[in-house]
């Protein structure tokens, strides 16, 4: 009996299958990201995600960064339409979609970004998923930035000073704090802030401590005003589109999401706080100049407040307990705190 045909029969059939579990192994995840490759989201977030990713799924599905896709306003696009699978964004930059997120960004709360994210993440899930904001995306986490300072070009060291200045904000609490120290707001990606710092289109800009290194803000605003506790938190998202979920087995899909979640949103706001505890300490060997008293703390208090009690009136259409919600976040953040 001639067994040639057979055993070619038999490599084919083992070809075929090797194929496919290959193609089942490179189910990618493309992930639209507008920060440098040196941000704490390109270099730690989304690297670890990308492993938890590929453990949970048994190395089925890889995460694969997308750079150059555009204005972060247009990730939540993007994601619905399908032209990458997933990716991340500040809130502040859509205006009037997502106020809810906004309960975290609140002057006062007093805790590092991985506490509030965490907070933020149970409060989401717990008292603001029925309202809708984040219809037609999946939210895999909800998290912060650091604490928020003003960067400047020039020697600032009272928030008095800020009257009249050309502030870059990012949207969110920022442009009402920004109504109320009286300058002149300047909306713009943080993409965008060297390139304005160094042109002299901006003054300064609202932004956390880590940003002096990974936006190398040390060369174009050397001077930091750091009202103690920062004067807001920064809230983002990280999403992907339903139908590439649906796609998936329901192993992997459900493998994604164990390693999402509130998992995730901490992960996330714990690089924040690695990536400001590092420019804290570059920026000083930099020679950044950081202003920062207990002066300086009280004048704050009477510029923000009563915003916490306008954040609840603004979302009263939402139909959420925005009191119960706040009470409870802050309870959770300062549980969590370390």
């Amino acid at each position: 009996m001639n067994k040639a045909p057979l055993m070619k029969i038999t490599a084919a059939l083992g070809f075929c299958a090797a194929l496919s579990a290959s193609a089942v192994a490179d189910t990618v995840l493309r992930v639209a990201t507008w920060l440098p490759p040196g941000h704490a989201m390109n270099a730690e977030m989304w690297p670890t995600w990308g492993k938890w990713i590929e453990e949970a799924t048994e190395g089925r599905v890889k995460l694969k960064l997308e750079y150059g896709m555009g204005h972060p306003k247009s990730m939540y696009d993007l994601v619905e339409d399908g032209v990458v699978d997933a990716s991340f964004s500040y809130h502040g930059y859509v205006p009037g979609r997502f106020k809810l997120p906004q309960i975290a960004e609140q002057p006062g709360l007093g805790v590092n970004a991985e506490a509030a994210s965490v907070a933020l993440w149970r409060v989401q899930d717990k008292y603001f998923k029925e309202a809708g904001e984040f219809e037609g995306l999946t939210l895999a986490a909800i998290f912060t930035h650091g604490p928020g300072y003003v960067h400047t070009i020039k020697p600032i060291t009272s928030l008095a000073e800020l009257e009249g200045k050309k502030i870059r904000i990012g949207g969110g609490i920022q442009s009402d704090l920004g109504k109320r120290l009286k300058i002149t707001p300047i909306a713009a990606p943080g993409s965008k802030v060297y390139e304005m710092l160094q042109q002299g289109v901006i003054d300064g800009v609202f932004m956390p401590m880590g940003e002096q290194q990974s936006l190398r803000l040390y060369e174009v605003a050397p001077n930091v005003l750091a009202v103690p506790g920062g004067m807001y938190l920064g809230s983002f998202s990280i999403f992907i589109n339903p139908d590439f979920l649906a796609n998936l087995p329901k192993k992997d899909r459900d493998a994604i999401m164990s390693v999402s979640g509130e998992k995730l949103s901490a992960m996330a706001g714990r690089a924040w706080d690695n990536a400001d505890a590092k420019g804290l300490t570059f920026a000083k060997n930099k020679g950044v100049t950081i202003t920062s008293n207990k002066q300086l703390g009280k004048e704050f208090k009477q510029y923000s407040k009563g915003l916490d009690h306008e954040w609840v009136e603004s979302v009263k259409s939402k139909g959420v307990d925005a009191k119960g919600a706040l009470k409870e976040l802050r309870k959770i953040a300062r549980s969590q705190a370390k």
